[in-house]
């Protein structure tokens, strides 16, 4: 046993009381996460959902509703581009390998030529 008590091993804390202003609907509304986060700037409310403020009255509904169709069409453009970028590597591809069977052909045939 030692002297002044061993240091790496600490005190317990204590364990909480739980708080008579939390109830479980609170707890249950947390967990699940039921509760929506609205916000007010001057005249303009929102509401957090899924990640994004979304406008709920004033002008910003109409400029939200044209930053999501903008959104959706820069996604079909960078889908777009990629399948247009996989196409040029194939073609590049495709092109590589007809130019190497065409000089090899052509090596082939001058051998055949020089033997006579």
């Amino acid at each position: 046993m030692p002297l002044f008590g061993n240091k790496f091993s600490p005190k317990r804390a204590p364990l909480r009381k739980n708080s008579s202003h939390a109830g479980s609907e609170d707890l249950e509304d947390l967990v699940l996460g039921q509760r929506t986060v609205q916000l007010r700037l001057g005249n303009q409310e929102l509401v957090f959902e899924n990640g994004e403020w979304i406008p709920e009255n004033g002008d910003g509904g109409n400029a939200h509703k044209s930053n999501q169709k903008l959104r959706k069409k820069i996604q079909e453009l960078q889908e777009e581009n990629n399948m247009l970028r996989l196409k040029y590597a194939v073609m590049l591809n495709m092109l590589t390998q007809s130019t190497a069977e065409s000089h090899l052909q052509e090596k082939e045939l001058e051998k055949l030529r020089n033997k006579k």
